[in-house]
């Protein structure tokens, strides 16, 4: 086999071999990705505990469905800004929701309204009657994250929720899960904002991306075989034996 024929093969087979690997790393993200979605499955079809018996034990609150009673602090609620529904832009509306016998207090993600620039909206329009019970299931809330938490110009907008960023502007303990009401109000109100659907559980692209490594990996080789094949013929034809051809007389 010449140089350059061994050199080609040497690094089709480390590039499928790469492949491969990635391929398999791939199948184990979907295998995960599966048992989180059992998982999450299994408590968002739970029926709803009091939100306070779940937030004894932060580390299994996540997705589970909970039920809280207590009056909305609407003076101090907020909106998410870029948030989209069936491709409309908007805002989501949280309040902070305050429970007897606890000065500690749980956001709500109300739902969704509509916002033309993503941003702006009349807060005092979406008030629903207090007190009230907020039905869904539980999200934490992270702090210190990166970036611009209140919009530059409006400080009732945040791009996204930190939880010490809204703790430090509200005066009271604020829970480390936010929830996320999936249930409709009763009876229904133009006031309430549209709710939030449960989290789609699919599997994601990585059984796709397997497939696709695997393809490569399988190139990689038969590129090597059909160079190692050609190789093989021009060696073949280069130490060949002529024929003789007859003299003319």
């Amino acid at each position: 086999m010449s140089r350059r024929a061994l050199a080609f093969v040497v690094f089709a087979i480390a590039v499928s071999a790469g492949c491969v690997r990635l391929g398999f790393w791939q199948l184990h993200r979907l295998a995960d990705r599966r048992a989180l979605n059992a998982m999450l499955s299994s408590r968002l079809a739970d029926s709803p505990r009091p939100v306070r018996e779940l937030l004894r034990d932060s580390a299994s609150a996540g997705y589970r469905r909970v039920t809280a009673t207590g009056d909305y602090d609407f003076a101090n609620e907020f909106a998410l800004a870029l948030r989209t529904r069936q491709g409309s832009p908007g805002v989501n509306i949280v309040t902070p929701l305050r429970m007897a016998g606890t000065d500690t207090v749980v956001l709500v993600n109300r739902g969704w309204v509509y916002a033309p620039d993503a941003m702006t909206v009349d807060l005092s329009r979406w008030r629903e009657p207090t007190p009230a019970t907020a039905t869904g299931y539980l999200l934490p809330v992270h702090g210190a994250g990166p970036g611009a938490v209140s919009a530059a110009t409006n400080r009732s907008v945040l791009y996204r929720l930190d939880r010490d960023s809204v703790a430090a502007r509200l005066p009271y303990p604020v829970a480390p899960f936010l929830i996320v009401v999936t249930e409709a109000a009763s009876p229904a109100r133009d006031s309430t904002p549209a709710r939030l659907a449960a989290p789609v559980l699919d599997e994601g692209p990585h059984l796709g991306y397997a497939v696709q490594w695997f393809a490569f990996a399988l190139i990689g080789l038969v590129g090597a075989a059909f160079s190692v094949r050609a190789d093989r013929r021009g060696s073949w034809r280069r130490t060949a034996v002529p024929l003789a051809r007859p003299s003319r007389q």
